[in-house]
């Protein structure tokens, strides 16, 4: 047998990955159990945010599958434990800003209230399985 997977935090909340893993595995059947998970938030920074749950989900998929992600791509949303997505905070204004730094696409849950039209494609995902499934093809 295997031993004990290791979960390695720098950043963000350990409990908050707990759970993003758990929801990964019980909604979307997608199974962390075995491997190891190595978590860390770029700069040094520490995020306590809850907008930031999809994408640390967008990162583990994207090393567990080994598939790159777009590089002009902004993802950000809340998980619930349910699997749903829900809206954040300054939508516009996370939309604005990433446009300033040069993203041309976003991910944001289905309830986002979004206006922005100038040049960002805003993909809407309502739960996690549906991004699974369409940004992995895979769930």
């Amino acid at each position: 047998p295997l031993g004990t997977p290791r979960r390695t935090v720098v950043g963000l909340d350990a409990g908050r990955l707990s759970t993003i893993l758990a929801v990964l595995e019980s909604r979307c059947g997608i199974p962390f159990a075995g491997l190891d998970v190595f978590l860390n938030v770029a700069g040094g920074m520490r995020v306590s945010e809850p907008a930031a749950d999809l994408a640390v989900a967008a990162a583990l998929l994207s090393a567990r599958e080994d598939t790159a992600l777009p590089p002009d791509m902004v993802i950000f949303g809340e998980i619930s434990l349910s699997g749903a997505l829900r809206p954040v905070g300054q939508t516009e204004n996370r939309l604005k800003e990433a446009q300033k730094l040069g993203f041309s696409q976003a991910v944001a849950p289905e309830r986002s209230k979004i206006e922005l039209g100038d040049g960002m494609r805003v993909r809407k995902m309502p739960d996690l399985t549906t991004f699974v499934g369409e940004m992995f093809a895979a769930g």
